[in-house]
């Protein structure tokens, strides 16, 4: 049920980030600074919801434990696109299926590493 819950959330986070980027480029913010703006804020909102919802903890002193979590997922997937197109993987199915292992792995750091011992478990 938490992973379940952690999977909704990411959606609401993805359509947050999205729409905040589009509105940024909507009103004409140049599509570089409309990116890095999108990725604070949605790094930002993706703290609150994930910690609030998900884990019942807010605690902002975790939030660097958190962006550390979000690079180690980025390098990841970086690598391991690197991987796919060297072994000759289409780089779009292998997007796809590390969008699922990437999950995976950022559901279990940030259980075990950014909020552990929050009480997600009694809710």
């Amino acid at each position: 049920m938490l992973f379940l819950k952690f999977i909704l959330v990411g959606i609401i986070n993805t359509l947050f980030g999205y729409c905040f980027w589009a509105f940024l480029i909507f009103i004409k913010v140049h599509y570089a600074l409309a990116v890095v703006i999108s990725t604070i804020a949605g790094i930002l909102f993706n703290f609150k919801t994930t910690g609030t919802i998900v884990f019942h903890n807010k605690n902002n002193k975790l939030l660097l434990k958190f962006v550390l979590i979000y690079l180690i997922i980025m390098l990841l997937n970086i690598i391991g696109l690197k991987v796919s197109q060297i072994s000759g993987y289409n780089l779009y199915v292998a997007g796809f299926v590390l969008t699922g292992f990437m999950a995976v792995i950022s559901f279990l750091l940030q259980k075990y590493y950014v909020f552990r011992g929050s009480n997600y478990e009694k809710n």
